[in-house]
């Protein structure tokens, strides 16, 4: 890559002023210097690649956006409504020309602990808990960009980012396995538990589940590597739902668990405000607080702006190129509006940002198509939705685990030097057998015990 189009630290910054009202003011103009592109030619013709771009990733968005929705504890229509505001929210304030914004694989750990502890039950949710775990989490990332602290956050060294990486694809992986085995019995979370719980329940496996799973699985990739152009999730989430809606209705017995049964039906009306009530505050609830307030900002922060850097460099961006203060500025509103309108934590989406800029979106313009006809699909299909397997999701999820580990940027780590291959081994361990907070953040501790030290490029 030349140096022509690698923006510089100093370029990255250029375009945050000073003065702090001036900031605020910079902050919050949705239209900025990011939609220069669509004046370049014909504006007409710009903005239709922008919609066109916006409708791809929106039907790409829907099924992934439920199956992490429902990896996450919380319903698939959370996933739906939350995955198209988060779009809106983030084009609009955030620093990014390319980037989409939604549900994403690094926060199921983390939303599924909250769910699972704070979550209520399936016939009485409550979602207090993590609304204000959210909420406060956008203030700080406020604060941050504000403060202008987008150059700390993005110093995490790449060993711990594609440790973190690879330990959420393992646990991704196999958080799925009783939907990919058709499992019905609950086997527990973590990973001894998992492992242990499918083994003492495999007299229940369904090789028709596993062979819906495997479908999808296949269908997705291979209709990905034909083209980007393809709504490959959404094929073979319709694919796959056909065959077992006309297997089921043939022969009961190999009936599988549907979204409805498991969620109810996908409500029509999806916007809506869903303000959190009063936690009752003691030690261990303050604790937990203040714990995955501290991993919201991390995942938030780190992912949005390594998503950020990602997007530029596929776009070969020539012009404005992203501001990781004004991103953690935007990721604040994200985190805090999303969750009042029936949504959960997002921020910026890797695989859907690259499928973004693939199908020739030029400016933030796509993700507000992307907010809108999100939303239209997903209520003229939510009768449709209904009758997914949950085998599919699993099998929509085990793509996205197998998709996240990058051999190239395995192999970057591993050229670097030994100490920076076993930070990144001990944090994707750490992330799979532990916690996800947990290992991240012991990691950051011992990289900054030891890189004077032991960080020294092989010879």
């Amino acid at each position: 890559m030349t140096q022509q189009n690698t923006p510089t630290v100093q370029q990255r910054f250029a375009g945050t002023p000073d003065s702090i009202w001036q900031r605020l003011k910079y902050y919050l103009n949705p239209v900025d210097g990011r939609y220069e592109d669509l004046r370049k030619g014909d504006w007409r013709m710009n903005v239709f690649r922008d919609f066109a771009a916006g409708l791809i990733v929106a039907m790409v968005a829907i099924p992934m956006a439920m199956g992490f929705a429902m990896a996450s504890g919380l319903p698939p229509a959370m996933g739906i409504v939350g995955g198209a505001v988060a779009g809106l929210v983030g084009a609009l304030f955030g620093g990014s020309k390319y980037q989409v914004y939604g549900p994403t694989a690094a926060f199921i750990p983390v939303i599924l602990a909250i769910s699972t502890a704070y979550g209520g039950t399936e016939e009485n949710p409550n979602h207090d808990f993590l609304i204000w775990c959210s909420l406060i989490s956008g203030v700080i990332l406020l604060v941050m960009g504000v403060a202008r602290l987008g150059r700390i956050v993005a110093k995490v060294p790449d060993s711990i980012v594609v440790g973190f990486t690879i330990g959420i694809a393992v646990y991704i992986a196999l958080s799925q396995l009783e939907l990919v085995l058709g499992i019905q019995a609950k086997v527990g979370q973590g990973l001894i538990n998992k492992v242990s719980g499918v083994f003492r329940h495999s007299d229940e496996i369904s090789f028709f589940a596993l062979f819906i799973a495997a479908l999808t699985f296949f269908t997705f990739k291979t209709l990905l590597k034909i083209s980007k152009f393809i709504p490959a999730p959404l094929i073979a989430l319709a694919l796959a739902t056909g065959i077992s809606v006309v297997v089921s209705r043939y022969w009961p017995e190999y009936s599988l668990v549907r979204i409805t049964d498991k969620y109810g039906p996908i409500p029509e009306d999806l916007l809506q405000f869903t303000p959190p009530g009063w936690l009752e505050l003691n030690g261990k609830v303050l604790f937990d607080l203040c714990y995955y307030v501290v991993a919201i900002v991390f995942v938030s922060g780190v992912e949005s702006l390594l998503c950020s850097r990602m997007a530029d460099r596929l776009a070969d961006n020539r012009g404005t190129p992203y501001n990781p203060n004004k991103e953690l500025w935007g990721q604040g509103w994200v985190q805090i509006i999303v969750p009042l309108v029936n949504g959960f934590p997002h921020t910026g989406a890797l695989a859907r940002t690259a499928t973004n800029i693939k199908v020739g979106a030029i400016s933030p313009l796509a993700g507000v198509f992307k907010f809108a006809l999100k939303l239209l699909l997903a209520m003229f299909l939510a009768q449709w939705l209904e009758l997914v397997p949950m085998a599919c999701i699993g099998g929509i999820l085990m793509f996205v685990a197998s998709n996240m580990v990058k051999k190239a940027e395995v192999l970057e780590v591993w050229k670097h030097n030994r100490f920076h291959v076993g930070l990144m081994i001990y944090t994707a361990v750490m992330v799979a057998a532990t916690d996800f907070l947990i290992g991240v953040l012991s990691a950051l501790v011992l990289y900054g015990v030891l890189f004077k030290f032991l960080d020294r490029p092989r010879a």
